[in-house]
């Protein structure tokens, strides 16, 4: 076995992968960029290196500056993760040249499912299932077009060396698919440096179901069960489980073995995934294979209780598999739940921002958290916003779903605006608990997994008051005379009674509430109705008893926002003073950046006339394009970014007169 491996990436793959390398005795080397110095995976290593300057393509894909780290380190092998280099052939072949082991499969099999057109060829040749499209190297765009037209709609255009939804599109009819296309390869040579595009008919009512399959360098090869990872947006998977539920037993055995056979078809080895369509019919079609360990792995790990980071540990020293196909068993279920920094309520546009306040589930044999963060990190613009994974795992689907919901309740995150509300509806949906899936299943149950809040607007004032006044409580009362009315903080008056105001913000609303303080609870009115509370804070919890109704919420108060959390939502409020003079002014006329990111297209000039809905500005986070269109027509007034300028969430980005002589 090594003693000292390097790790190529950052995060929770790369803190994963250094705890399995610990529970070896195998050394860790870490790389990092300037941005993550002071990063989770840094800390956890035995020792780390600075690759260079924040941005992806200065560090964490500087491929020559970390095989020369790992000769200065003495490291015997290179573990990529996933993404970055994982699946890059020179990488790859540069490994080897200069006597390093790369954890991963050969460059020849990386280079055969690197190009998505080049890996059907190979599955057709294999025997493997294949949906109906385009996968050619004439990537003209009358030619494209031309099989579009072959193909039907609606359809998929997705980048043949891409991955994690970037550069692919759906259209729906000829008339899209000038847009898509030049999107699509803009996203994709942005993404992967590669713009070419394959097209495939793309199924109405498809599940994504993937096979883990492993290979040694000794002929052996096996499938260690199914995920089923359906649940997406934006075509990036949001929840996975195993094994898939409503799979018959020849189908999951038909569909392993297909993998396989896909696998040994490039003379594979280590860890991969091959990724199926699976229709409503029973029918199944090879999509894409994914020749690295995948994000969703813990779920795999969890059903059939192997680590698959010491599996590719041992197969990349040369080991033979530790298990064969009729050893390997599958017991109870398992979901995770990536957890990510971004605004479901605003298209999952990704979000940036400081972890000020960070409580995760406790972990168990039936909870467990993958991360790379911890309270205080920053979720920078220049990585994927992934916070972490929550897997649970359970006897049955029924019970691990119960155990997704209760995590996600006590998961609680402030500082940047995450997905946990979403996550926590849809885990709770009955169509999901009922295994009804498809790819298009977010779309079509919207109105169920954006419900309203389940807290009553007046209860979270209440509660929020609670949490305020009895962190202002004195801790150390009067002791000469405990009786005195004078030894407790109540507002106590001689021969009155004071209701205190109290004014909670809630966004752009203020609420006047009125407080009475009694010695054993609160009296508060809010509007019309009259609340008795009693209130007992312990750190973050506060137990309280609203009318009757006894209830437990989290709090946390960061500058002056308060956010209570509640059964996965947060109510977010301040305290209130009165100002005057002070008035919010914002440039009339102005389109404005959704999110932190970088200006990657400019589709106007000064001058120009614009269309109702015609695109102004692409800008791009995380890797991911968002376009910027025109509410209504009118001209163009001025620019205030270049392309390739980062800027911020809310900055103006360009102002357009409508033809109605009013600003837009």
């Amino acid at each position: 076995m090594f003693s000292k491996i390097l790790i190529a990436n950052r995060g929770e793959i790369a803190c994963r992968v250094i705890q399995t390398a610990r529970c070896l005795g195998i050394r860790c080397v870490a790389v990092y960029s300037e941005a993550d110095r002071n990063a989770r995976h840094v800390a956890l290593a035995d020792e780390a290196f600075l690759l260079g300057p924040a941005p992806s393509s200065e560090s964490y894909l500087r491929g020559d500056k970390i095989i020369e780290i790992a000769l200065q380190s003495g490291a015997q092998a290179i573990h990529p993760g996933y993404g970055f280099l994982s699946e890059n052939t020179e990488f790859a072949d540069a490994c080897s040249q200069n006597g390093i082991v790369f954890i991963g499969p050969p460059a020849s099999a990386i280079a055969a499912m690197g190009s998505k057109s080049a890996a059907k060829a190979i599955m057709e040749k294999a025997g493997v299932p294949l949906v109906p499209g385009y996968h050619g190297d004439d990537q003209r765009p009358e030619t494209l077009r031309a099989e579009a037209l072959k193909c039907g709609f609606p359809l998929l255009l997705k980048a043949v060396a891409g991955g994690g939804g970037k550069g692919m599109r759906v259209v729906n009819a000829i008339d899209e698919f000038d847009d898509a296309l030049s999107a699509a390869k803009r996203e994709a040579q942005n993404a992967f440096g590669n713009p070419d595009m394959l097209i495939e008919r793309y199924l109405t009512q498809p599940r994504h179901v993937e096979i883990q399959v492993f290979c040694d360098s000794h002929g052996n090869g096996v499938y260690l069960a199914e995920r089923d990872c359906s649940v997406q947006r934006r075509h990036q998977k949001v929840l996975e489980e195993a094994p898939a539920p409503g799979l018959s037993t020849e189908t999951r055995i038909a569909m392993g073995e297909a993998a396989v056979k896909a696998a040994q078809a490039i003379n594979y080895v280590g860890a991969g995934t091959v990724e199926f369509l699976y229709d409503v019919d029973g029918s199944f079609f090879f999509m894409e294979m994914n020749t690295r360990l995948q994000v969703e792995h813990p779920v795999t790990e969890m059903v059939t209780g192997q680590d698959l980071v010491e599996w590719q540990l041992r197969v990349a020293e040369g080991s033979p598999l530790p298990l064969q196909q009729d050893q390997i068993r599958i017991r109870g279920h398992a979901l995770e739940a990536r957890i990510y920094a971004e605004d479901p309520d605003n298209d999952f546009l990704p979000a940036t921002g400081q972890l000020n306040y960070l409580r995760t589930p406790d972990e168990s044999a039936h909870v467990r958290v993958d991360t790379g963060v911890v309270e205080g990190d920053e979720v920078s613009v220049h990585y994927d916003p992934m916070i972490a994974k929550l897997i649970v795992w359970d006897e049955n689907r029924d019970q691990a779903i119960n155990r997704m919901v209760h995590a996600l309740e006590q998961y609680r995150i402030h500082g940047v605006k995450t997905n946990i509300r979403f996550l926590h509806a849809l885990a709770d949906a009955q169509p999901f608990r009922e295994a009804n899936l498809d790819t298009g299943f977010i779309e079509k149950h919207r109105p169920l997994l954006f419900p309203p809040a389940k807290l009553d607007l007046h209860k979270a004032l209440v509660l929020a008051a609670g949490f305020l006044l009895e962190q202002k409580r004195s801790p150390n009362p009067n002791n000469e005379d405990r009786w005195s009315p004078f030894a407790h903080q109540n507002s106590w008056r001689l021969n009155s009674e004071y209701a205190k105001p109290l004014a909670l913000k809630v966004g752009d609303q203020i609420h006047e509430l009125k407080v009475l303080e009694k010695d054993q609870h609160y009296e508060i009115r809010v509007a019309d109705s009259l609340y008795t509370l009693a209130a007992d804070l312990l750190n973050d919890q506060l137990k309280a008893v609203i009318n009757g109704h006894r209830i437990t919420v989290h709090a946390t108060q960061q500058g002056k926002e308060l956010v209570v959390f509640h059964e996965g939502e947060s109510f977010r409020c301040e305290a209130h003073e009165e100002t005057f003079g002070l008035e919010d002014v914002s440039a009339a006329g102005s389109l404005t950046a959704p999110m932190n990111g970088s200006v990657v297209a400019i589709m106007v000039k000064s001058g120009d006339t614009v269309k109702a809905g015609q695109t102004l500005v692409i800008m791009e986070a995380m890797k991911m394009e968002h376009a910027i269109k025109a509410p209504k027509a009118g001209v163009v007034d001025e620019i205030y970014f270049n392309e390739g300028e980062l800027v911020s969430e809310g900055a103006e980005l360009l102002s357009v007169t409508s033809d109605e002589e009013v600003t837009v």
